[in-house]
Formats: structure tokens, C-alpha cells, sequence
């Protein structure tokens, strides 16, 4: 199996959340080739659970589940690279062609692997990027045993990491990537002339105040030490400068690493807009909608994570502190199903001190890290 020549394909033909028939049909080449048994047409039809028994008494057998993600972005490429997306505005971005890549080459792996002790379940799910492909997944069943083989016993997933050298891997226990709630709100007063202010309700002067009071929530309702963050990343009102409008809106985002947090955060959210509204003389239209929950490494498969891969690696090239971050990750909802472990796989050549962050046009996954993830996933398949 070439994957330098896979990871390039999937790169070249990138799709976007709930699209990636390209991605999905490759998969389901690959795995027919290899003889693996699977199930195609999930999480609204591209998603791909695979499932290759153990070698002996599967029925007894552990179940270890490994995931990929196969999405790109709605982002143009701008990296010249000769394998560069073919679409226009869509590229891969975050690279999920890696992911995939190096989960077919433990499928590879596997295949050619004489004793296997536990069964494995290979999920390839779509729309990690805002879509929520992780709860669809479950939700099918990829890893209950109703779709194939057992129960997953317990999961692993990873991701390329632009601040993590290649060669190194690192993980932690506990809250590893934030829940990744969604706001809109609207401020509903009286227009009018903007020589006459007296005379209307300004919508805008109440968002402004909004924007700033709404941070209140991180500086003085939450412990210094207990990660949150909100932003506001659009601000919409108004059609001339002479112009006081009717209504004026903000949409933004509310991050945090702690369950209780979060509900605290979106309760307060909604009392700011309301107390703010109040204060201006105008209404507050409130929407909050739940995104994707933290992503919490348990123990136990964090503790399996660092045996093997400090085994496969070496001590050095293993990090147990691995820094959270406030992004969000749909990988939180395997941890319903099973104890699970998110880790970072270094991307960061040799000689340099960094690279083009993800989710912007000039990232590329970077092709050395494909074996090391291949080895890493593929031992903890088999320990």
C-alpha cells in the first residue's frame, strides 16, 4: 500500500462535511482490497466503520476502536504544492487526509499481522468540522456491536499537531479540547434618524455594551484557573451612517473545558443580553446552541496510550502533559460508548521551529508523521 500516493490523492480531492464521497469510496476500495469486512453508508453516507476480528476466539477477544476523520474545509488552497486541492475553496486544511491515510495504513498493518489478540474497529467518520459526525457515528452504532463484531472495550484517535515535534506524540488525562457552544444575539429597539437619538432605541449602543459586558463571564464569574473563553466574531446592524436600524446582532462562541462551566457560562450569557436589553430600553432575542462537548481522556486508556507508545517510540519522544487546547473536537462523543484517548502526533520537521498552523490556506500535513502514526495505532491495535 503506498501512502504517500493515498494521503496525495485525498489531499487533491478534498470535500467538505456530509460530501466526501471521494474520500469514503477510496476507503471502501482499500479495504475490499485487503479483505476487510465492513459497513458503508453511515452517519448520512459516507461514513465507513471497518472490523477485523482477532485471530484467535473473537468472540472473547477485546475490542479496540481507532478512529479517522475524512473532511476538508471551505478554505482556498494556497500552498503550490503538486498534489494542491483540485477544488476550488475547498482543501484540506486540517488534515484529515493524514488521519485517513494513516488509518488505512494500520488496516494494511493489521492485515499482514500473523496473531492479532484483539478485535479491531476502524471508524471513518465524516463532518468533524461542525457537523457533528462523531455523534452520528455512535448514534448508528459503530461502536455498540450492533453494526459489526463486539462492543468497542476502548478507543483511540489522534490528530496532527503543528506545535508537537515529529517523532513525538503527547496526550493527557482529563480535558484534552473544549465544548464549542454557539450564540446569537439580537438587540430589537426603534429606529430612526441618527441626528436625533432621543427619538429612537438604539439597538447598536446596546450590543456594544453587550460585546463588553458579556466578558464579565470569564473575568469575574469564573475561578482564574478553570479555562473559558467567549467571543464574539460577528457583529451585523445597520445600513448608513445617518441611520439608528431597528435590530443589531452578534454571533459568537463560548468555550470551556468543565461541564460545570459551560452550563454556568450559557446561563450567564442569556442574563447579560437580557440585563443589557433591560438597561438600554430594548428586547434581547437569545439562541444558544450546544456544540460539541469536551473532549475527557480517561485514565485507563490514557495509561494504555503511554505504555505502548513509549514502547514503540521510546520514553523521550512521549509526553504525559500534553497543553489543551480551546478548539473543539467531535471525537468527545465516542467517550459515551467507551473509555477513549485523544492524542497529538507531532507534525514539526526537523530543522524548523514551526509550521503553518491548521485551518488556514498554507497547511500541509506533513508526510514523515504518516509511518509514526501508522506504528503508533497499529501497536495499540495489537497490545
Amino acid at each position: 500500500m503506498d501512502l504517500l500516493a493515498i494521503r496525495h490523492d485525498l489531499h487533491a480531492h478534498p470535500q467538505i462535511r456530509f460530501e466526501e464521497t471521494y474520500a469514503s469510496e477510496l476507503i471502501q476500495r482499500e479495504l475490499t482490497a485487503l479483505g476487510i469486512e465492513f459497513k458503508a453508508g453511515l452517519a448520512r453516507g459516507t461514513g465507513v466503520l471497518g472490523y477485523l476480528p482477532a485471530t484467535s476466539d473473537p468472540a472473547n477477544a477485546p475490542t479496540i476502536a481507532l478512529r479517522a476523520d475524512i473532511d476538508a474545509l471551505p478554505i482556498h488552497e494556497e500552498t503550490a504544492k503538486p498534489y494542491a486541492s483540485t477544488i476550488p475553496g475547498r482543501m484540506h486544511a486540517c488534515g484529515h487526509d493524514g488521519h485517513t491515510t494513516i488509518l488505512l495504513g494500520v488496516a494494511h498493518a493489521l492485515v499482514n499481522t500473523a496473531e492479532r489478540p484483539n478485535n479491531v474497529l476502524m471508524v471513518f467518520q465524516p463532518a468533524e468540522e461542525g457537523g457533528a459526525g462523531g455523534d452520528l457515528m455512535v448514534k448508528d452504532g459503530c461502536l455498540n456491536g450492533t453494526l459489526l463484531g463486539k462492543r468497542a472495550d476502548m478507543m483511540f484517535g489522534l490528530h496532527g499537531w503543528t506545535s508537537v515535534k515529529i517523532g513525538n506524540v503527547a496526550t493527557k488525562v482529563g480535558a484534552m479540547m473544549a465544548s464549542t457552544d454557539e450564540f446569537y444575539v439580537e438587540m430589537v429597539g426603534q429606529g430612526g434618524h441618527a441626528a436625533a437619538p432621543e427619538m429612537s432605541r438604539d439597538p447598536i449602543v446596546a450590543i456594544a455594551s453587550f460585546i463588553t459586558t458579556v466578558q464579565q463571564i470569564c473575568s469575574r464569574n469564573t475561578d482564574p484557573f478553570d479555562n473559558i473563553v467567549v467571543t464574539v466574531g460577528q457583529v451585523h446592524g445597520g445600513t448608513a451612517n445617518n441611520i439608528i436600524p431597528m435590530s443589531a446582532m452578534v454571533h459568537g462562541t463560548i468555550r470551556t473545558m468543565n461541564p460545570d462551566t459551560r452550563i454556568m457560562a450559557k446561563k450567564r450569557l442569556e442574563q447579560v443580553a437580557h440585563g443589557v436589553a433591560a438597561a438600554h430600553d430594548v428586547e434581547a432575542k437569545v439562541t444558544i446552541n450546544e456544540g460539541y462537548p469536551v473532549v475527557i481522556n480517561h485514565e485507563d486508556a490514557v495509561a494504555r496510550f503511554l505504555d505502548v507508545a513509549r514502547g514503540v517510540l521510546g520514553d523521550e519522544k512521549v509526553s504525559d502533559k500534553a497543553e489543551p487546547t480551546m478548539g473543539g473536537e467531535d471525537f468527545a462523543y465516542y467517550s459515551s460508548e467507551c473509555p477513549c484517548c485523544f492524542y497529538q502526533l507531532g507534525l514539526i520537521p526537523d530543522g524548523v521551529d514551526s509550521i503553518p498552523s491548521v485551518h488556514t490556506p498554507h497547511f500541509d500535513f506533513n508526510d514523515d508523521a504518516l509511518a509514526i502514526g501508522v506504528k503508533v495505532m497499529t501497536a495499540l491495535a495489537l497490545s
